[in-house]
């Protein structure tokens, strides 16, 4: 862990295990696992009490007590007896939901003389605590929420209805976006996630794409190590996408810290002379590995120690082609980007691959954490690398290319239970090159994809050809709405502006019934960022969406890099 803060020294990072709190007031992880964290303990005798004990700094901190470093002078309790506790858990110390104010009463169970440190463990645990004393409030907000928003939806569609005719496209699109985005929601009931099969763990082999990742590439490659699975069927191969940072260095020097520890053939680095993209790395790896699947994890993601286990499940149908993970924001308390950012992901896993996923139809296999059949990956490897659009050669979208390979053939499905955490923009600048290049991927692929699309289940289909479509039309529907007709006919779109709010409140609402976290408010905030900026991309987008530039990662050429490579 003190490797950890020497590579995030300006992130208020999550240092969660599992993200997941569960609803029935139990960790998913043992008790007692622990969380560094430097904040201070107020040690009362009594709960009535006015002035404390002491007060200590805790060392770390787990969900049945936690552990304190008490000053060097002054007369302590000893081991057996109680005391009360008040603390602040501050955001980043535990997982996501867990911040906040904490009184409760603790035991002592071990004192050390030596070092000054105090063991405490609570007379019940924080998930319990918390369940009773906040939690349930915010699960039953979001669910009155929901159903409020709900309401108030439908009545606008009813009435969008009744007005219909006064401006047909501007309320034709809004009964269509909001069909189209409650559906979602409404799939999403019907997913489950595939149970383990604990004797179920094919083959596999991790690759890692690198370039110029040397803050993170580290942590990246030991949580791709310690998995819970078995060490003789799990592999890892670092591809070097030609870094020119000190990125090779730290993975060279992190594989000589490990020798002894770590078997040669389970970790492998390729180190490629000169970039030549991502394709080119991932279909490195591929090429190599010899296991039965392949899992692809970018070099700023985070692997929870079930992940690959998790992952895997899926494809015991063989009809299954691949597998998606859930994808977490790790540096979800930098900023108010970050944070938006991290209400955005867990909707867009959560909801949107969870409903496509009931269709065994879900449309980008995410960098982040994805899993192939490597036979089918190997099948497809050629056309793949060589995909040209317009007479040029396609050199993002990677991810959301290689499962359009699959899908005319295959289930392609979302696993929730199979979770990594990445690092996001943190600066708008950054943002927007990111969500740009996204949209132009999008749209490319998009069309691809609608030339086989209408073979899958009818509702798939109309949904994806729907959310092809709304998208793209949006802009002109809102200049439509908050201009041409204010002008016009000068009538102010209330019914439109309702409609939205009411839209950005289902996503704020789901957020905070399924995470019961405070930062539900950044989802509506990032609706209005969308409808306000990202909304008016889609203009350059579909203008330039033939460009190959690379946005916020590295410069990629016209053609292959022929360059020989390494292999440690």
């Amino acid at each position: 862990m003190a490797d950890d803060e020497e590579i995030f020294p300006e992130l208020k990072e999550d240092r969660r295990i599992f993200p997941n709190i569960p609803r029935d007031g139990r960790s998913r992880r043992a008790m007692g696992e622990r969380y560094l964290g430097n904040i201070p303990i107020e040690v009362y005798a009594e709960p009535t009490d006015e002035q404390p004990l002491f007060v200590a700094a805790s060392k770390d901190l787990s969900y049945s007590g936690l552990l304190v470093t008490v000053p060097g002078d002054g007369a302590y309790p000893d081991i057996g007896d109680k005391v009360f506790l008040r603390f602040s858990i501050t955001p980043g110390t535990l997982p996501e939901g867990y911040e906040s104010r904490v009184a409760v009463e603790a035991t002592i169970v071990r004192i050390g003389s030596e070092t000054g440190e105090i063991a405490l463990q609570f007379a019940e645990t924080l998930d319990t605590l918390l369940h009773r004393s906040r939690w349930r409030w915010f699960e039953w907000m979001g669910v009155l929420s929901i159903i409020l928003t709900l309401i108030v939806i439908v009545q606008l569609r009813i009435d969008s209805v009744f007005y219909f005719t006064f401006d047909v496209p501007v309320f034709l699109f809004g009964i269509l976006s909001s069909l189209f985005l409650i559906s979602r929601f409404v799939f999403t009931l019907f997913y489950r996630t595939v149970p383990v099969d604990e004797n179920y763990t094919p083959s596999v082999t991790v690759i890692i794409p690198c370039f110029n990742e040397e803050k993170f590439i580290t942590r990246t490659i030991r949580c791709a190590l310690d998995q819970n699975y078995p060490p003789d069927k799990l592999r890892v191969i670092l591809v070097d996408d030609g870094s020119t940072d000190r990125s090779v260095e730290r993975v060279r020097e992190f594989k000589e810290q490990c020798r002894g520890l770590i078997e040669d053939e389970r970790f492998s680095i390729v180190v490629h002379a000169k970039n030549g993209g991502k394709r080119e790395v991932m279909a490195t790896g591929a090429r190599m590995a010899t296991t039965e699947l392949l899992v692809f994890v970018d070099s700023d993601s985070f692997l929870e120690s079930e992940s690959v286990r998790q992952l895997v499940q899926p494809l015991k149908n063989p009809r299954i082609g691949a597998v998606c993970g859930r994808c977490d924001v790790e540096n979800k308390w930098t900023n108010y980007i970050t944070k938006m950012q991290t209400v955005r992901y867990y909707i867009a896993f959560q909801v949107f691959k969870a409903a496509e996923s009931i269709f065994n139809s879900v449309t980008c296999l995410s960098g982040p954490l994805s899993c192939y059949r490597r036979e089918l990956v190997m099948k497809h490897i050629e056309p793949w690398l060589s995909q040209t659009f317009l007479g040029k050669r396609a050199t993002f979208g990677d991810d959301r290319s290689l499962t359009n390979f699959l899908l005319p053939d295959n289930w392609v499905v979302y696993q929730h239970t199979s979770v990594c955490s990445t690092i996001v923009p943190s600066t708008i600048r950054q943002f927007l090159k990111q969500q740009m290049r996204w949209k132009r991927s999008w749209l490319r692929e998009s069309l691809r994809a609608g030339k086989f699309m209408w073979k899958r289940e009818p509702f798939m289909a109309v949904s994806f050809y729907g959310g092809l479509m709304l998208p793209v039309l949006a802009p002109i529907v809102v200049i439509r709405a908050l201009v041409v007709i204010p002008i016009i006919y000068g009538y102010f779109p209330i019914v439109f502006l309702v409609g939205f709010v009411m839209l950005a409140m289902l996503m704020s609402a789901t957020y905070l019934f399924l995470r019961r976290s405070k930062m539900w408010i950044y989802g509506g905030l990032f609706c209005f960022f969308y409808l306000a900026i990202l909304l008016w991309q889609m203009l350059p987008a579909i203008i330039t969406f033939w460009k190959a530039e690379w946005g916020t990662r590295a410069t990629i050429h016209d053609e292959p890099a022929k360059d020989k490579t390494t292999t440690t």
